[in-house]
C-alpha cells in the first residue's frame, strides 16, 4: 500500500554542535501545541517535515542575481566539489527533482534497453513509484520477497538467471535501498558481499539512498564506506527526507555511466533549468555536518519512540529500529482511535502492522505525547 492509499486510511567540519540543530526550543515546543490542525507534527512520514532553516537560508542566498541555467551555475559546481570530498575523485553528481526521477535515471544509466533490475518486493521502485521504472525507464523489475527489506546474494540468485535467453528480460542490475523500506540498515560487509556477488555475474549495483544519511548515522561511517568503497555503481542520493524542500541527485563514479546521464536526465524530464536551487540545498545539507546531525536526531527520536511503546501491552514491534522508523502491530480499533490524534500509515492492513516515522524536526515532547496517547487508547 502506498502513502496516498494509506493516508486515506488515516568535509569541512561545521563548528556547530548537535544542540545548534535542535529542531525546536522549549518555547517553540510549547507554541507548536497551539498550531492549527495540519501544522501539527505527525509520525506518518519524514516527507511531512518542513524544510530545515539553514536550507531555506541557502535557497534565499542562491536567489541573488543571475546564474547560468541547466547546471552551469556556481552552486552546481560547488556541489561537485562537496560530493567529491565525500565520495572521492571522479564522482559525478546530477541533480534531479525527486527520488523517483533519480531512481529511473540512475537505473537507465546502468542498463541497456533489454536490462532488468532485481529488487526486494518492498522496494520503493516496485511499490511506490507507480511503475515509473518500467513505464518511463523501460526496465523490467524482478522482485524477491524478503523478511526485513534486505537482499542477500542467495535471495538475488532467485532471479539472477536466464542470461542469453532471448525470452527473458536480462537481469543486469540489482537495486538495494539504504536504509530499507522496513527501517533496516545494511552493514558495510553486507553491501560489499552483494556488490562482489553482483559484479561476478556481470551485473551492476544501484543503491536507492533516500535515507542514506540515516544509514551513515547508524553505521558510524562516512558515506563513501558503504557506497563507493563497498562496490556500489550508482546512488540515488537523497535529501528531501532529511530537511530539503525538494531535490535529489544521481551520483556515479564511472565516466562511461556519467556520459549517458545528461541525455537521460533530459529525456526523463528531470533537468531543472534553475538547477541552482536544487544544488544550493544539497550543498547546505552536505557541505558541513548538517546532514549527519539531522539524521542522528531523527534516528534518536525513533529509538526513544520504540523504547516508549515496546513495553506497552497490546504493542508488538515487528522490525529492528535501525534508522528513523518503528514498525508495530496494533489492534485495528486502537489504530483507528490513535490515528484520530496522530496521523500515521498502515503498512500491512491484513496483519495490523503500522509504521511510525521520525524526522529531523521531531522533538522529545512529540514522542512522549504520542506514547502517552497510545497508552491511553490501549487502556480504553
Amino acid at each position: 500500500m502506498n502513502e496516498s492509499q494509506q493516508a486515506a486510511h488515516g568535509s569541512e567540519a561545521s563548528e556547530q554542535t548537535e544542540a545548534d540543530f535542535a529542531p525546536l526550543s522549549t518555547s517553540d515546543q510549547a507554541a507548536s501545541s497551539a498550531l492549527p490542525p495540519g501544522h501539527a507534527r505527525t509520525f506518518a512520514s519524514d516527507n511531512y517535515a518542513g524544510v530545515h532553516p539553514e536550507v531555506l537560508d541557502a535557497v534565499a542566498a542562491a536567489n541573488a542575481g543571475h546564474q547560468i541555467s541547466y547546471g552551469e551555475d556556481e552552486y552546481t559546481g560547488r556541489l561537485q566539489e562537496v560530493l567529491g570530498r565525500h565520495f572521492g575523485s571522479g564522482t559525478a553528481a546530477f541533480p534531479v527533482f525527486n527520488g523517483t526521477g533519480a531512481n529511473v535515471v540512475g537505473l537507465q544509466a546502468l542498463l541497456p534497453r533489454w536490462g532488468a533490475v532485481i529488487c526486494a518486493e518492498t522496494a520503493h521502485i516496485n511499490v511506490d513509484e507507480n511503475g515509473a521504472p518500467e513505464r518511463v525507464g523501460g526496465l523490467k523489475l524482478l522482485t524477491v520477497p524478503t523478511p526485513d527489506g534486505k537482499l542477500t546474494p542467495e535471495l538475488i540468485d532467485r532471479q539472477a538467471w536466464g542470461w542469453g535467453n532471448e525470452h527473458r528480460a536480462q537481469p543486469l542490475a540489482v537495486s538495494i535501498t539504504q536504509t530499507t523500506e522496513m527501517g533496516t540498515c545494511y552493514s558495510v560487509e553486507e553491501i560489499r558481499a552483494i556488490a562482489d556477488h553482483v559484479h561476478q555475474r556481470g551485473m551492476k549495483l544501484h543503491l536507492d539512498g533516500a535515507r542514506l544519511a540515516n544509514a551513515a548515522a547508524t553505521l558510524g561511517e562516512g558515506l563513501r564506506a558503504f557506497t563507493r568503497d563497498a562496490g556500489v555503481d550508482a546512488i540515488s542520493f537523497g535529501g528531501t527526507k532529511n530537511g530539503l524542500m525538494f531535490g535529489e541527485a544521481v551520483v556515479v563514479f564511472d565516466p562511461a555511466t556519467a556520459t549517458a546521464l545528461p541525455y537521460l536526465r533530459k529525456m526523463d524530464m528531470q533537468l531543472a533549468s534553475k538547477m541552482r536551487y536544487i544544488s544550493a540545498q544539497l550543498v547546505a545539507l552536505y557541505e558541513g555536518d548538517l546532514w549527519l546531525t539531522s539524521a542522528r536526531h531523527a534516528n534518536a527520536m525513533a529509538q526513544r519512540l520504540r523504547a516508549g511503546v515496546e513495553p506497552l501491552d497490546g504493542v508488538r514491534v515487528t522490525q529492528q529500529t535501525q534508522a528513523n522508523a518503528v514498525f508495530a502491530v496494533l489492534d485495528h480499533d486502537v489504530t483507528e482511535r490513535l490515528r484520530a490524534r496522530f496521523r500515521f500509515y498502515d503498512w500491512d492492513e491484513a496483519t495490523g502492522e503500522v509504521r511510525w516515522m521520525c524526522s529531523w524536526d521531531t522533538t522529545e515532547d512529540d514522542v512522549d505525547a504520542f506514547v502517552t496517547a497510545l497508552a491511553e487508547e490501549l487502556a480504553r
